[in-house]
């Protein structure tokens, strides 16, 4: 009775480790197969093109483990599930890490102003150092604004006239990268086209002088753009924080099988 038992629990566990890394395997044949076509395709912007790497790696390392699970699960071979179970223990560690490290670099609390004509302007915020110099820096930066050149973000925006473009509701970084700060006083003509009056910005602040309306250039260097990006990543990365919470979970679940299937197999001599 205590063989029969003992058996089911060996089949059990490695139709849930088979059928899972069958998931896994299909999702980094999919990363491979777009990562090559990113390579391949003259017409892929250089948004597009920055993820092709990230892609391919993590495409290739869930293919290794993938077959890994397969080979050990279907085949019972303990010391492929050994390998298996130890790339999994890192992937664990791996993703605890990360996630603290998203929390600590996200902690402190952004200050925000309101324009109050339907949109948001941030003019200030309080980011870790490290969060600060990740994004803003010169290299970085460029390639940011080459993302929103390449994919047209601002000519997204609704070309209302006059006093029908305040009732938008632009986004953060429409509002902060598409049009000058709304307390530098320049003269609206559309969306992103904007005079300075003859009296000069209404506020002495850089910003104000930065504007460019070269549709290239824009408000993309202002202090403004910069911060609301860093409030959008900080908001991006306090949600990634959370699905890695989960993922680190599935992973644990797999990890605990993973283990009973490898106690299991070994225990039969194989």
């Amino acid at each position: 009775m205590h063989t029969k038992t003992q058996s089911k629990m060996v089949r059990v566990s490695n139709f849930i480790i088979a059928y899972l890394n069958c998931v896994t395997l299909l999702v980094s044949l999919v990363a491979i197969g777009f990562s090559i076509w990113l390579n391949f395709n003259h017409s892929a912007t250089l948004c597009q093109k920055v993820l092709q790497k990230p892609l391919l790696i993590l495409g290739v390392c869930l293919l290794v483990v993938s077959i890994l699970g397969l080979v050990g699960s279907l085949c019972r071979v303990s010391f492929v599930l050994w390998i298996y179970l130890f790339l999994l223990f890192l992937l664990i560690v791996g993703l605890l890490c990360f996630t603290l490290f998203a929390i600590l670099v996200t902690n402190k609390n952004v200050s925000k102003a309101l324009s109050g004509r339907g949109y948001k302007e941030i003019k200030s915020g309080d980011y870790t150092n490290w969060l600060q110099k990740y994004v803003v820096n010169e290299e970085n930066w460029e390639e940011i604004k080459s993302c929103l050149v390449d994919t047209k973000f601002c000519q997204s925006i609704p070309t209302g006239k006059g006093a029908d473009f305040y009732k938008y509701r632009l986004s953060h970084i429409q509002s902060s990268c598409c049009k000058p700060p709304t307390y530098c006083g320049l003269e609206f003509h559309n969306a992103t086209y904007w005079t300075m009056p003859k009296a000069g910005p209404a506020v002495a602040d850089d910003d104000c002088k930065i504007w460019s309306n070269v549709q290239s250039e824009l408000c993309f260097n202002c202090q403004s753009c910069k911060t609301s990006f860093l409030d959008h990543i900080k908001r991006d990365w306090k949600t990634c924080s959370l699905v890695n919470l989960g993922l680190l979970l599935l992973v644990l679940f797999v990890y605990g099988v993973g283990c009973c299937a490898f106690r299991n197999t070994k225990s039969k001599g194989k």
